[in-house]
């Protein structure tokens, strides 16, 4: 028996990458999924390479609004029936020196690495109360060490990791389940775009790999089989924990 049959998983972020293949582990264990991006034209592409459409949604949604938050999340229980996982996979990155921030790129960095995650739990927990559910936070090994150039980035993710161990405490009482996943480099869009400014791609895919232990960065499914294991109810006395899959930088 498929182990999250019928449930309803929400992930924002997830026209592309981590929560994109994490959609597609989702599906095959039995669950309905509603995507929700920036842009249309990518969830129309997302829904399109999942091949579900019965079980498949995509809504619009920018969560750095906490009214599209709020508008997601409803939109999201009337199309899977209930939210039983809630997975904040939206993020962008900046690499820009601390003498060079700008109220600019500040306002873009945090209100969608943090405040869209914070203001998109407050959307769902209500449907989370009623189905006991859980909530799985895409953070970053940044989050947890500091990384050179990238000061707004760590602390956005940084704020990711402690804002999940207190809503843990908070939610325990009422049944739900608070974790995060702490990334190093995946290969995604998102990591393609800085290699985009090395030389060649394959210097720049070496150089990054080079300061991993494994030697090598991960995959999209690597980060998203634990986005799935705490989901599942195989994580069922795990909360407020924080997974590195970073092929052992932070070790």
């Amino acid at each position: 028996m498929k182990e999250m049959q019928d449930c309803g998983v929400l992930i924002c972020g997830g026209t592309s990458g981590i929560g994109l293949a994490a959609a597609r582990m989702f599906l095959v264990s039995g669950a309905k999924v509603a995507l929700a991006g920036r842009n249309a034209d990518r969830g129309a592409a997302a829904l399109q390479s999942l091949k579900a459409s019965e079980r498949t949604f995509f809504f619009p949604a920018d969560i750095r609004y906490p009214t599209d938050c709020d508008k997601l999340a409803l939109n999201a229980k009337e199309a899977l029936g209930k939210i039983d996982v809630l997975v904040n996979s939206a993020g962008v990155y900046l690499e820009e020196s601390a003498d060079s921030l700008s109220e600019a790129s500040y306002a873009e960095i945090m209100d969608t690495n943090i405040k869209g995650t914070m203001f998109m739990v407050r959307a769902a927990l209500p449907f989370l109360r009623e189905t006991k559910g859980n909530i799985v936070n895409v953070a970053s090994d940044a989050g947890l060490h500091g990384n050179y150039l990238c000061s707004l980035y760590c602390a956005s993710k940084g704020a990711v990791v402690l804002y999940t161990r207190a809503l843990a405490l908070e939610t325990a009482p009422h049944g739900i389940r608070v974790n995060a996943v702490a990334p190093g480099d995946i290969l995604t869009p998102l990591t393609e775009t800085q290699l985009q400014k090395a030389t060649s791609h394959e210097e720049g895919l070496a150089a990054m790999a080079s300061v991993y232990p494994m030697g090598r960065i991960g995959t999209a499914e690597e980060a998203a089989a634990v986005i799935y294991f705490l989901a599942s109810p195989r994580s069922s006395f795990v909360t407020g924990a924080c997974w590195s899959v970073d092929g052992g930088i932070t070790a």
